[in-house]
């Protein structure tokens, strides 16, 4: 393959995930396409690219929107790959979740797969989440494995609206594969919570977990664990997705063994000392968040997650990168820099 005359279109250039990918597309030579919202943003991408110390010269742009259907179609001409990175995450809970967080990712993922499909992409890179892989399975499903076969039920009642919508949009991806003949000319990353350096001062909305932990915006630690994938892993499976045999037509799940919040908290302390007062190394009992989620909705999504445990099988991610992923440590003192860095904390 001759990248420099591969265009790469991707979504969600802006994003956290979506600069990663970027920078490492144009770092092994790929032309890439990178659409925004608005192209207001286009000289903060550029200079997102200098802050990761790669060649811009080959990135171009075109303004997208999940909701709209303009400039999809033109936005494929000649466009070889297509890695779909854009979806909303909100960490709010929505007054109408349909219209606020559902609609645009599955009707986004729709836009972008069919107008990749019309004009005959070679293959696709979708961006889904762990979300989609294992919730929704009521007590008996938050201490288990999961692997690239099992999914979430969209369906059940406690699915926070996020996580129905990353499962609704994975599942249309694979029907309009499925619907063209073309399921193998699809992979799936199903990251966790991505962490890790910063290209820009956005940490994305996985990273803003971390930021409120070090300035102190969480009173203690309620027992919910975290799977997390490092963003420079997450974005070179989404790179590797295009080049390799073996992931075509599959699901790559990319995450770490389950932590407690009380326990990456605890590694913030460790490696940040000036910020331990501010860390919520405390557990909260579960009693308290059950009498708090009375009043909450936020806290009633928390106390749903309360006892998870699950193990995700990566061992394909690992395959791909020819390696474990990149430890626990490593990525949160990456992204406590940069928080630090960029006077976000």
């Amino acid at each position: 393959m001759d990248k420099t005359d591969t265009q790469v279109l991707v979504t969600g250039a802006s994003g956290f995930l979506g600069g990663h990918i970027v920078a490492q597309l144009l770092e092994e030579g790929y032309r890439v396409c990178g659409s925004l919202r608005s192209l207001s943003k286009a000289d903060h991408v550029r200079q997102t690219m200098k802050t990761a110390g790669v060649d811009d010269q080959a990135l171009t742009f075109v303004e997208l929107d999940l909701m709209k259907d303009a400039n999809w179609s033109v936005a494929m001409t000649g466009v070889d790959y297509l890695i779909h990175a854009a979806s909303p995450f909100i960490t709010y809970i929505p007054k109408d979740p349909e219209n606020e967080v559902i609609k645009p990712a599955v009707n986004g993922t729709r836009r972008a797969l069919e107008a990749a499909l019309a004009s005959g992409v070679k293959h696709i890179v979708l961006t889904s989440s762990m979300a989609s892989v294992c919730y929704g399975h009521g007590k008996e499903g938050k201490v288990k494995s999961y692997g690239p076969e099992d999914w979430s039920n969209p369906d059940a009642p406690d699915m926070v609206p996020y996580f129905r919508s990353k499962t609704l949009a994975e599942r249309t991806a694979w029907q309009l594969m499925q619907a063209a003949g073309r399921e193998q000319d699809l992979s799936v990353v199903n990251p966790g919570l991505i962490l890790g350096p910063m290209l820009d001062e956005d940490p994305g909305t996985s990273g803003a977990v971390i930021q409120k932990m070090m300035k102190g915006g969480f009173p203690g630690s309620p027992k919910i664990s975290f799977n997390c994938v490092d963003v420079r892993d997450a974005a070179r499976l989404h790179v590797l997705a295009l080049q390799q045999e073996e992931a075509k037509g599959q699901r790559i799940l990319a995450a770490g063994n389950p932590v407690l919040m009380a326990d990456v908290a605890k590694l913030l302390a460790e490696l940040f000392p000036a910020y331990a007062k501010a860390l919520p190394t405390r557990t909260v009992p579960a009693l308290l968040v059950s009498l708090m989620s009375m009043f909450d909705a936020q806290t009633r999504s928390v106390r749903d997650r309360i006892g998870e445990w699950h193990h995700l099988d990566a061992s394909l991610a690992k395959s791909m990168l020819g390696r474990d992923l990149i430890p626990l440590r490593e990525m949160t003192e990456a992204m406590g820099n940069s928080l630090i860095a960029n006077k976000l904390v």
